[in-house]
């Protein structure tokens, strides 16, 4: 698809919603199978993330916009120092439940009269799980980075991503960021990184990412080295940020839902590798 639709505003933002109205979520069966595990030896948890999107508009010319992600670059204070990620974090039942609560009131007014129209017509588990993780990711997001509630509009969530280092599945949620805003981001977050949407329509962008673990017992073997796909962004300092992993398959599952594009086919010459700081799954946070 050609990313010329991305100039235009408000189709854009219509065909977000209509397509993430209309996608297949699987929050119900994924939320019963986290409360079976809650009673077995092996606890599984629920985080919900919110994928931000800002519509950003020249000011000589408003018929000219950009979409961008904003991502957050983690810490190295906290698991998976370095890596971008979205906003958000573990589900507090009890907290976000209160907040679900304000959000059906209608405060903060967070979901927009088309986005709600169709998760209405959804299973109640569905509609409740999807507000309640609506809940958690603006929390998480205000926490880690102050965005405001009232700056975000609910376009739509996306089906569950299960991670394979944690016992842990994500429910993404993705809003609209109405208006630019100041980044504050707390001691989890070393900077926000705008990655634009076009850039994903862009074959030359994509590339190998291989990492090794930082544990050596095994030698050089394939025990020890993953490759997977990845996105490579330039940031406003000239460095090449790596967008991979959990983060980006969230993103490609948006890609592909609403625009029906995949990443393409990649040179395998084109290939970055990293070494996995021992502190990568537990940061290096001095308590």
């Amino acid at each position: 698809m050609d990313s010329e639709i991305l100039r235009h505003k408000t189709e854009t933002l219509n065909r977000i919603v209509e397509k993430l109205g209309t996608i297949p979520l699987d929050y119900r069966e994924k939320f019963e199978f986290i409360r079976e595990k809650r009673v077995s030896d092996k606890k599984w948890l629920a985080a919900g993330v919110l994928v931000p999107l800002l519509c950003r508009e020249s000011s000589r010319d408003p018929r000219n916009v950009e979409f961008v992600f904003q991502l957050i670059k983690r810490s190295d204070g906290v698991p998976q120092g370095g890596d971008l990620s979205a906003p958000g974090g573990m589900l507090n039942p009890s907290v976000d439940g209160i907040i679900r609560y304000f959000i059906h009131a209608g405060l903060p007014p967070v979901m927009a009269d088309n986005a709600r129209q169709l998760l209405s017509k959804r299973d109640r588990h569905t509609v409740r799980y999807a507000a309640l993780f609506l809940a958690n990711a603006l929390r998480e997001s205000w926490e880690e980075l102050r965005l405001s509630p009232f700056n975000v509009s609910f376009l739509g969530a996306l089906p569950s991503y299960s991670l394979t280092i944690f016992t842990r599945t994500i429910f993404p949620v993705v809003g609209l960021v109405k208006r630019p805003w100041r980044f504050r981001p707390n001691w989890e977050v070393e900077k926000v990184v705008e990655i634009p949407l076009a850039s994903f329509f862009q074959p030359e962008n994509y590339a190998f990412y291989t990492i090794e673990s930082a544990d050596d017992s095994h030698g050089n073997t394939p025990d020890n080295h993953w490759t997977m796909p990845c996105l490579i962004q330039r940031d406003t300092d000239g460095n090449d940020e790596i967008l991979w992993g959990a983060t980006f398959n969230i993103i490609m599952s948006f890609l592909k839902a609403v625009f029906d594009i995949e990443p393409p086919e990649i040179d395998p010459r084109k290939n970055i590798s990293r070494k996995l700081d021992r502190n990568y799954l537990t940061g290096n946070r001095k308590i």
